[in-house]
This record gives C-alpha cells, structure tokens and sequence, in this order.
C-alpha cells in the first residue's frame, strides 16, 4: 500500500512536469521541468527495482544531456514568437498521438485488475540484482550486438569529429620546420637609399 501511494505520487509530479515542459513560455524553464521530469521517472524505476536502468537515467540523461540542453538554450537567442507559430498547426496531430499513448496506458494498467494481460511476471528472488542479471544477459546472449554497437558509435564519434574538424584558412601558426631552414638572404633585404642632402 506504501509503495502504491509513492508510485502514484511519483507519477503525478511526472506528470505534472511533463506538462510544464509543453507549456513553459521560458525555454529555460522547459529544460529544468525536464529535469524534474527525468528525476521521477528514474525514482519510479527505482520502485520497480530496475536500479540500472534509473542510475543511467540521471546520470547520462540529467547529467550530460540536460546539462548541454541548458547551455545552449541560454546562449542562444531563441525567437519565442517564432517557436510558438507552428503550435496550432500541430494541435490536432499532437492530440491524436497522445490519445494514442493514453489508451496503451489505460490497457496496460487496467490489465492488472481485469486480466486483460495473461502473462503477469514472476517475483524476484531474495538477493536478485537487476544490474547484474542486465550485464550477464548483454556479455553472454547478446555480445557480438554490443560490440557492434560499440564499433558502430565509435564509428560515428570519429565521423562527426573529422566533419568538424576544419582547418580556418585566416589563422596563423608557426611551422618550425620551416623557420629551421631559414637563411639570412631570404629573411634580410638590404636596400640602398641615397643620403639626404640639407635644403
């Protein structure tokens, strides 16, 4: 009963700051209700004893992602008139999408107390890690997969980085290879000027 009373209180509040993010006239407002947002959900994964799973919600999510999400909503200068144009062309679509979600969650709860889902899962045994049985399912069952995925964002790490990588054609460096071979006759000119003479 305790634990169903945090989940819902959980949920509210990620409710609650979800909605804010959609609403919020303040960009920078949105990207910390979204913050707000991604700390619920992983203390409601921690009620459902998935620790991994909510230990790398904070920790890539609000810890890097958000992190560059708010610096670059506060040096920006973001048209706000202009970002709300769209807001009523999208309307309907946006409906249409959320009652989607909204009758899959309906399903889903519901189906704990009408048995419209069959399979129901069995509980933990004492001692049960998620966290170890999620590193034993991805370094047995599906190792070539991570490593592929591992090979596939290295891949993509390396390409973004050469596409950035441009060398400014206005910029100055200095070539020690080519002060070494220096000599004085290419450095030095002597110029002849007659003297000058009194008026």
């Amino acid at each position: 009963m305790y634990e169903a009373a945090v989940f819902y209180a959980f949920g509210a509040v990620l409710l609650v700051s979800a909605l804010a993010v959609i609403t919020a006239r303040n960009p920078v407002h949105g990207v910390l209700f979204l913050v707000l947002a991604f700390f619920t959900a992983s203390a409601i994964w921690l009620l459902l004893r998935a620790e991994f799973l909510a230990i790398a919600l904070v920790v890539v999510y609000v810890g890097a992602v958000m992190v560059l999400f708010l610096f670059v909503v506060m040096m920006l200068d973001i048209n706000l008139e202009r970002v709300r144009e769209g807001f009523w062309r999208n309307l309907p679509l946006a409906l249409v999408v959320g009652g989607v979600m909204v009758v899959e969650m309906v399903l889903v709860l519901a189906g704990k107390y009408f048995d419209i889902v069959a399979t129901r899962p069995a509980p933990f045994p004492p001692g049960y890690s998620n966290t170890r049985a999620l590193g034993r399912l991805l370094y047995t069952d599906y190792c070539y997969a991570f490593e592929i995925a591992a090979v596939v964002l290295l891949v993509a790490i390396i390409a973004a980085i050469s596409l950035t990588l441009r060398r400014r054609k206005d910029s100055r460096y200095q070539d020690p290879a080519e002060q070494v071979r220096a000599r004085r006759e290419e450095r030095v000119r002597l110029v002849s000027m007659p003297a000058e003479r009194d008026a």
